[in-house]
């Protein structure tokens, strides 16, 4: 039923749409409507929101966002129906029904996201895991990487830092903690890092750079999908300007392989 758990992807073929949904969570809009803004290429792939890129539901969604995504698996309940993947909010009704396509949905192993980012005080840009709620407790979140460009400063040495987050959301998953933070770390995040996870039975490892930054004792029992994003959020729904600066996320590689390298027990 589930795609497969193996994927090495530079994205210089252009984007495998056999394996990435270029839409974010399109059955709550439409894949038109909730289309990402990308582009591939020899450097990879690169999401962006440019000035005239939609707000994402408008009509459903507060605060007003707009997001570029691509997410290697999605599917819906019928037309109609409250059956979908990550509600936002209780009551949502299908507006575009989703076909099942499972492209890439481990279940443990290791994940790695190699990308920079570029990044406005109202933006962010984030990579997770999360559960494929085909059951409705199936929901949990493994977040390989969040950073708000709100949060990126200089220190007092002339240092980047930036706040990021990782971590487990446990949203309606009864056997899950919310387990999420966001330290303040030295990163320039406009420059290429691996952002990685080695999931196993015992927990979730979390490394920057092949650097161990978290660890938990709680893991997901169930496949997962794969989210790659930039978002924005604009002062009050308001259109970008052309000379804005235009947030975007360049990934460069994602590896899933089913083999853990390191676990909590160790």
């Amino acid at each position: 039923m589930y795609g497969r758990d193996t994927l090495d992807e530079d994205f210089t073929g252009g984007l495998d749409e056999s394996v990435w949904t270029p839409a974010y969570l399109p059955g709550w809009s439409s894949r038109v409507d909730a289309r990402a803004d990308l582009t591939t290429g020899p450097d990879g792939l690169t999401l962006r929101i440019p000035p005239e890129h939609p707000i994402w539901c408008a009509d459903q969604h507060d605060p007003p966002l707009r997001v570029s995504a691509v997410q290697s698996g999605n599917w819906s309940g019928p037309l109609g129906s409250t059956a979908g993947q990550q509600p936002f909010r209780p009551g949502l009704r299908v507006r575009e029904e989703q076909s099942a396509q499972w492209g890439v949905t481990p279940f443990r192993g290791r994940v790695e996201v190699t990308c920079r980012a570029e990044l406005t005080p109202e933006s962010m840009f984030s990579a997770w895991l999360i559960g494929l709620e085909d059951s409705p407790a199936r929901c949990g979140e493994i977040c390989v990487v969040e950073v708000f460009g709100s949060t990126m400063r200089t220190g007092s040495t002339g240092e980047p830092l930036a706040a990021v987050g990782r971590g487990v959301h446990a949203f309606r998953d009864p056997a899950l903690q919310e387990e999420f933070a966001a330290p303040e770390i030295a990163i320039d995040v406009s420059e290429v890092h691996t952002y990685s996870i080695d999931w196993s039975a015992d927990g979730v490892v979390f490394e920057i750079d092949g650097r161990l930054v978290h660890t938990t004792a709680q893991s997901p029992e169930y496949p997962m999908q794969l989210i790659i994003a930039v978002f924005d959020f604009p002062p009050d729904g308001a259109l970008r300007g052309p000379d804005d600066p235009v947030p975007a996320v360049h990934v460069s590689r994602v590896v899933v392989r089913p083999d853990v390298l390191a676990s909590v027990a160790d």
